[in-house]
């Protein structure tokens, strides 16, 4: 596997869990859930939905530029949200306007908690990089 085919926040569940970020198979690429992370890997913004919704689309866009990609490939995301019914409305205008016009399949899935204490989204998603940029 060549080494771009695999990206990490270099965040210590990485090893501590034995997963990666996201990993390329032909022209997709899985990518693991997304959280708020900071530029040392430590979690943001506990308790703050919009600004963790905020910086986790920076995680997403840190793994497309490894990439190459950009979020026109994302064709699906699953979002896991604590608090659906109270973070619905925000998940949603955060949703476009970090797309645009573009339009992934979306599946969001309430969560009675995530990883962190505080934490209060997550987000999954596939690139397919033979869609145009």
């Amino acid at each position: 596997m060549a080494t771009n085919d695999v990206f990490n926040h270099n965040v210590p569940a990485e090893s501590a869990f034995g997963y990666a970020q996201a990993i390329r198979s032909g022209d997709l690429i899985h990518v693991s859930g997304q959280v708020s992370f900071g530029e040392t890997g430590e979690f943001l913004y506990a308790g703050d939905f919009a600004a963790q919704l905020k910086q986790t689309h920076v995680a997403m866009d840190k793994v497309l530029a490894h990439y190459g990609a950009t979020r026109n490939q994302i064709v699906s995301q699953v979002l896991y949200l604590v608090n659906l019914q109270r973070n619905a409305t925000p998940t949603m205008e955060g949703n476009l306007a970090y797309f645009g016009d573009h339009r992934p399949a979306s599946t969001v899935v309430g969560v009675a908690e995530l990883t962190f204490p505080g934490q209060y989204v997550e987000i999954g998603f596939i690139i397919d990089t033979r869609l145009p940029a």
